[in-house]
Parts: structure tokens; sequence; C-alpha cells
């Protein structure tokens, strides 16, 4: 594992990598609001082992539960380049994205996010994305008609009963938002919360699993399945 940075015309932001023989690809995951990967870092680690070079931008964490235009447009922005420069030509690519990071991805992948009426982000997708993997994803910003008709990517949406941030009827809009033809497989862990999907949960979060390890385990399997 090492960290390295990269600049746009914003700034300069890290990069955590994770090599691996490559055997499956390349796996670019999108953190949630809080910005550090390293809090999925058992999930990361483990798919690296399973042969998937990882590449994990780092983020600002998001002080407001509404992030703006230009938020989202950043967050996409980067991680394209960060496949710019650490993908090599030819190898699939999948996403993994936590809570915001999922709706990024699903962004890039051809989706239309939108804040309000006439409030469209312009995200320019990213046709590398071969696969999605989206955990706790806030769908909200595709409720307008059609705003997922253009996603083609196969995608494993992963929602917990207890997560008060993005209940399971959010992973549940997406039956109905895409495409019937474009593989959905949408899973509904019993107890899991926001933070459960999480190695480091934020400081005073509550879990509400018993066992969140075995969740964890049980996750990372269920993505290696999925992406291979």
């Amino acid at each position: 594992m090492k960290t390295l940075t990269l600049k746009d015309n914003a700034g300069s932001f890290d990069v955590t990598l994770y090599p691996s023989d490559a055997e499956y690809g390349i796996m670019l995951f999108a953190v949630g609001s809080g910005g550090s990967p390293a809090r999925h870092e058992g999930l990361l680690s483990f798919l690296a082992s399973a042969g998937h070079t990882v590449v994990a931008p780092h983020f600002e964490r998001l002080t407001s539960a509404h992030p703006s235009a230009s938020d989202l447009k950043v967050r996409a922005r980067r991680l394209s380049l960060a496949l710019d420069e650490f993908a090599p030509f030819g190898l699939p690519v999948a996403g993994v994205g936590h809570s915001i990071g999922a709706s990024v991805l699903l962004g890039l992948a051809g989706g239309h996010m939108w804040l309000g009426p006439d409030k469209r982000v312009a995200i320019i997708p990213d046709s590398r994305l071969a696969r999605l993997v989206l955990l706790a994803p806030p769908t909200g910003f595709f409720m307008a008609p059609q705003a997922l008709r253009s996603v083609r990517t196969p995608v494993l949406a992963w929602s917990g009963t207890k997560d008060a941030l993005t209940p399971p009827d959010q992973v549940n809009l997406l039956r109905h938002a895409m495409n019937v033809d474009t593989p959905l497989e949408v899973r509904v862990t019993e107890g899991a919360g926001h933070f459960s999907f999480m190695s480091t949960p934020p400081p005073g979060s509550a879990e509400p699993l018993l066992d969140r390890q075995s969740f964890l385990d049980d996750l990372a399997r269920g993505i290696q399945t999925f992406l291979t």
C-alpha cells in the first residue's frame, strides 16, 4: 500500500494504491462523505489480496448533509483522474463506492444527478467502468424521469435495514429507475446500519450489528464474487 499525490485545476489530492497482480483488473474506490478510504481498510486490503489493484482517492470531508454541485463534480473528476494515472490501458475497471461515493459512481456510469428542478450536476461519464458496487447509496439524486436510463453497467447495490441515512428504499428505487435489461442485484442485510460497511466507523457512531466483522467478511466475499 502506498499513497501518492495528484494535482488538478482545483488543487492537489492524495490517492492510496493497493498493488496486486491485477488478475481481475482495477478497482476504483469512491469513499463517502468522510473522505478517507482508510476507514474501509479491511475491504480494500481483501480485494487487493484477491487480485484487484485498488485505486482509492482521498477527499475533503463534506461538512454538509447536502453536497453542492461543485463538491460532486470535484469528486467525479478526481476519480477519473486517478484512473488516468494508475489504470493501465485495457484492464477492466470496477467501481466500488460507499454512501455519496456510490452516488458519484452512478453519475460517472451515465446517471443524471440532480440537486433539484433545473439543477442538474454536469458530470462527465467515464466509459471505463465495467461494473459497480454501491454500498448504502443515496439515490435521491436520481429521482428525475429517465435519470438512470443511460446506465448500462451491471450493478450490485447493498444496504442495511437499520440504516437511518440511506434506508433500503433507496436501493429499491434502482429496481424501478434502471433499464430492465441492465443487470441489477440488490442485497439488504438485516440489522446493518450506514456505518456497518466500514472497518473503522466514525467516532461515536452506534453499531446496530452484534457481529460487524462477520458482516464485513460476508460483504468482502460477496463483492469479490460479483466482480469476478
